[in-house]
C-alpha cells in the first residue's frame, strides 16, 4: 500500500510544501503553513467528475435575468453596499475585527427575509441557540416563524438542513468553524474552510434551487481576511464591516461584488438594540448648530463614499507649542498630508504655523481619504489661526497643490448637487472647475485660483 505525503499550505499566500518549514519560501511569512489533506490523484479527480451530473451549456443571448432574482431587505444601507439586495444564486462573504456588529448584522438580514415570506438558516459554529435567541430579543423586534437556528460545526448537517427546510437565504457564522466529514484537517485549516466554503458555492449556485448565503469570516491581527486569498476569489460579494476605536459609527465597505459596483459605503450607528441603519449620512457627519451660530476651526466640505456625496465637518485646533518640535496630529488624515497642507500654508498664504501645534479630525470619526477634502482642511485651519468662524452655510471642494492653486476633483457635479439639496448658501471651487448644471442650482459657486484668494474671501466681512 503506497504511503500517504502529508502536505503543508501556507496559509497567507497558498503556497504547498512538502514538509513543515518555520518560514513560507514564497510570501515569507512566519509560522503561516498548515497541515493538510493530501491532494486527490488525478485519477481519483477524473472519477468524481465523471460521477457528477453534467450541466448542458445554453446560449448567452437565452440566459434570463433581471431585479426578480434579488431578495431587497427593508435595512436600504445594507441594500445600497449590495448594489440593489441580494442576488439569490450568490455566496457572500461578510467580515470585521471582533466586536464590529457582522453577527448581529447578519441575524437583521434573516429576520428581514424571514419577515417578507422567505426561509431563512442561521447555522452558527461559535455560538448556542441560546446565545443566538437572547442576542434576537435584544436587537430585533420579534422573530418570524420563518426563521430557523442551529448550532452545530458539522457542514454536512447544515447542508442537509438547507434541503429539508428548503432555505432561500443561509447565514454561516463563522466559516472558519466549520468542518467537512471525510477531511482529515482540523478546523479553520484552508483544507477545511476551502471545502466548506466550495460546498456552500454548489449548493447557492444550483439552477434547480438557487440560493442567497452570507459566510461570516474571522479576521486576523492584520485586519484581513483569515485563510487563502482564493476564498476571496471564490465568493461573489466581498463586505468588509469596520469601526474606530471607541465610535459608535460602524462603516460596511464592498470591495468585490460582481453584481453591482465596488467601493459603495454603508453606514450604521451601534446602539444598545442593534445596528441602526444611517439613512442620511450627510446630517450625521456635521454639528447641528443655531441658525447664524459660527465656531472657530469648522469648515464643511463634501466627500464621496462609494457613489454617494456625504457632507462632513472637519475640526481643527491650533495652539502655541511650548516645544522645539510643534504637535501634528490628524486622527482622520494621514499625518504627511497635514504636514503637506500645512507646510502650503506657511509658504503659500503666509500664515506662520512652525510654532503652532495642528491637530485635525472630522465629526463622527470618518477618515478623510480623497485629496477633494484639501481646502476644508486649510480652511479649517485658517479659521482657528484667525479665532473666526466660518459661515455655516459655505463648502470648500478642491484639491490644493503645492504652488497654492486650486485643483479640479473628480465627480464635482454630484458634490454641488448634494450641498444644494441640503440647503447650503455657498461653495467654493477651483477656477477652472466644470460644472454643466451651475445655472439650475440655488447654491452660489465662487471660483478661486489660489488659496490665499479664497481665503480673502471667506474671511472678508
Amino acid at each position: 500500500m503506497a504511503k500517504v505525503r502529508t502536505q503543508y499550505v501556507c496559509s497567507s499566500c497558498g503556497h504547498v510544501e512538502s514538509k513543515w518549514v518555520g518560514r513560507c519560501p514564497a510570501c515569507g511569512e512566519w509560522n503561516t503553513l498548515e497541515e493538510a489533506a493530501p491532494a486527490p490523484t488525478s485519477a481519483s479527480r477524473t472519477a468524481a467528475s465523471l460521477s457528477r451530473p453534467g450541466v448542458s451549456a445554453a446560449r448567452l443571448s437565452e440566459v434570463e435575468t433581471g431585479n426578480s432574482d434579488r431578495l431587497v431587505t427593508r435595512i436600504q444601507e445594507f441594500n445600497r453596499v449590495m448594489g440593489g439586495g441580494l442576488i439569490r444564486d450568490s455566496l457572500t462573504i461578510l467580515s470585521s475585527p471582533p466586536g464590529c456588529g457582522k453577527s448581529s448584522l447578519a441575524l437583521m438580514i434573516a429576520e428581514d427575509l424571514a419577515e417578507q415570506g422567505c426561509k431563512a438558516l442561521y447555522a452558527s459554529g461559535e455560538e448556542s441557540a441560546s446565545q443566538i435567541k437572547r442576542r434576537a430579543d435584544r436587537i430585533l423586534n420579534g422573530v418570524n416563524d420563518n426563521l430557523w437556528i442551529l448550532s452545530d460545526t458539522s457542514m454536512n448537517n447544515v447542508l442537509r438542513h438547507i434541503d429539508a427546510i428548503d432555505a432561500d437565504f443561509v447565514v454561516t457564522d463563522s466559516i472558519q468553524t466549520f468542518v467537512m466529514d471525510g477531511v482529515d484537517s482540523r478546523p479553520g485549516s484552508p483544507t477545511q474552510t476551502m471545502q466548506c466554503a466550495g460546498e456552500l458555492l454548489h449548493t447557492a449556485k444550483d439552477p434547480a434551487r438557487p440560493r442567497a448565503i452570507i459566510m461570516i469570516g474571522q479576521m486576523t491581527k492584520e485586519n484581513e481576511l483569515a485563510g487563502l486569498r482564493a476564498l476571496e476569489h471564490m465568493v461573489d460579494t466581498v463586505l468588509l464591516m469596520d469601526s474606530s476605536a471607541g465610535e459608535e459609527i460602524r462603516s460596511l465597505y464592498c470591495s468585490k461584488n460582481r453584481f453591482g459596483s465596488t467601493g459603495e459605503m454603508g453606514f450604521f450607528s451601534m446602539t444598545e438594540s442593534g445596528l441602526v441603519s444611517i439613512d442620511n449620512p450627510s446630517a450625521y457627519f456635521m454639528t447641528k448648530r443655531e441658525t447664524g451660530e459660527t465656531v472657530s476651526g469648522s469648515a464643511l466640505t463634501v466627500v464621496r463614499e462609494g457613489s454617494r456625496p456625504i457632507i462632513v465637518e472637519i475640526e481643527s485646533l491650533v495652539s502655541r507649542s511650548f516645544t522645539p518640535y510643534p504637535t501634528r496630529i490628524g486622527e482622520s488624515l494621514k499625518r504627511d498630508q497635514l504636514n503637506t497642507l500645512v507646510s502650503i500654508l506657511e509658504q503659500r498664504a503666509d500664515i506662520t504655523l512652525f510654532d503652532k501645534n495642528v491637530i485635525l479630525k472630522t465629526t463622527g470619526g470618518l477618515r478623510l481619504s480623497e485629496n477633494a477634502v484639501s481646502l476644508c482642511v486649510i480652511m479649517s485651519i485658517v479659521s482657528s489661526v484667525f479665532h473666526k468662524g466660518i459661515a455655516g452655510d459655505t463648502l470648500f471642494i478642491a484639491d490644493v497643490g503645492l504652488t497654492g492653486e486650486l485643483k479640479k476633483v473628480p465627480s464635482l457635479e454630484s458634490r454641488v448637487k448634494e450641498a444644494d439639496r441640503m440647503g447650503f448658501q455657498r461653495v467654493f471651487v477651483a477656477k477652472d472647475a466644470v460644472l454643466r448644471t451651475h445655472e439650475s442650482l440655488h447654491i452660489q459657486v465662487i471660483r478661486c485660483k489660489t488659496v490665499k484668494q479664497v481665503i480673502a474671501v471667506a474671511f472678508s466681512s
